[in-house]
């Protein structure tokens, strides 16, 4: 599996970002998808995960703000990310697996793409 990440950049407290997630090597649709991020100086944490049924799980200081989805026909995972905090301030790294609870033990992950948020 090879996952390439994108859509990061600068913006300003309160704006919006969206991230995409190319999935490429095996079947889309019969894996999990995952976002994860790792601020300066932190360690990884979970972000957002969505099943190969469409079932969706946050981190408790996204939900309302972040959504995650998956397009098949696209080999496509995205993570919509609105009302952004200086603190939402990362690399995000998109992540895939046959089953959520693998991301970390098994998963592939992709190159990470920064998102900074400015006050």
């Amino acid at each position: 599996v090879q996952l390439q990440a994108f859509g990061g950049g600068l913006v300003r407290a309160g704006e919006s970002l969206r991230l995409s997630c190319v999935f490429s090597g095996n079947i889309f649709r019969l894996h999990a998808m995952g976002w994860y991020r790792q601020a300066p100086g932190k360690q990884r944490e979970f972000v957002a995960s969505i099943t190969i049924a469409g079932s969706t799980n946050y981190r408790d200081s996204v939900k309302g703000r972040f959504t995650i989805s998956r397009v098949n026909t696209k080999n496509t995972a995205y993570l919509q990310m609105d009302n952004l905090k200086p603190e939402d301030t990362a690399v995000y790294y998109c992540t895939a697996a046959r089953l959520e609870l693998l991301f970390q033990e098994s998963g592939s992950w992709g190159q990470g793409t920064l998102v900074t948020v400015s006050s």
